[in-house]
């Protein structure tokens, strides 16, 4: 099966997803390449906020607003590390730039930033990443499971949760609630 990139961009999952961990979810990939790929699902927002993860790691925030912000569930691989989606790219321990200026830290300084307001500008914090061995996404993939568009910043950062999967399918001029659970093939 030939390898594609999908760095940078969402999988849409298709309604008859067959894997509870990811039905109706928005996944922005940061890293697909012969070895497998890497991804966050966007659009899960689990019930923990920051607060609550600032007094974990022993930091505090003024910052009312960001302490308030819920985390996100990323994926079921690693659920008790935590992965930084944001932009811009800036410079951080431990990051990978994805695409368009946005990036993926897991390393704690861009968390101490956070708090003291000098972090990047739009972020989000996920508990664990959707991970895909070699060739597994494309197989996935020809299985009708995902539907893929390019990533988008907007969708990703500045909409609520519960409106990205829909706006992500705008992206490729499709309705999300008229999609089939099922695919014909020719």
């Amino acid at each position: 099966m030939q390898t594609i990139d999908l760095t940078g961009h969402f999988l849409i999952a298709m309604p008859g997803m067959e894997d509870n961990r990811f039905v109706r979810t928005l996944t922005y990939i940061c890293k697909h390449d012969e070895e497998g790929a890497l991804g966050v699902i966007v659009n899960r927002p689990i019930d923990m906020r920051m607060s609550e993860l600032f007094a974990q790691i022993g930091v505090e925030t003024s910052d009312s607003e960001l302490a308030e912000r819920h985390l996100y569930f990323g994926g079921p691989v690693e659920t008790g590390r935590g992965f930084v989606l944001h932009a811009p790219v800036g410079e951080w321990q431990s990051s990978l730039a994805v695409a368009e200026g946005i990036a993926l830290t897991t390393s704690r300084d861009i968390l101490d930033a956070l708090a003291k307001g000098d972090g990047p500008d739009k972020m989000m914090v996920a508990l664990g990443y959707a991970g895909w061995g070699a060739g597994q996404l494309e197989q996935e993939m020809s299985q009708n499971a995902w539907l893929t568009v390019e990533g988008n910043a907007h969708v990703m950062f500045d909409l609520p949760a519960e409106d990205r999967l829909e706006a992500a399918s705008h992206l490729l001029g499709v309705n999300y609630r008229f999609l089939s659970e099922s695919a014909g093939h020719a």
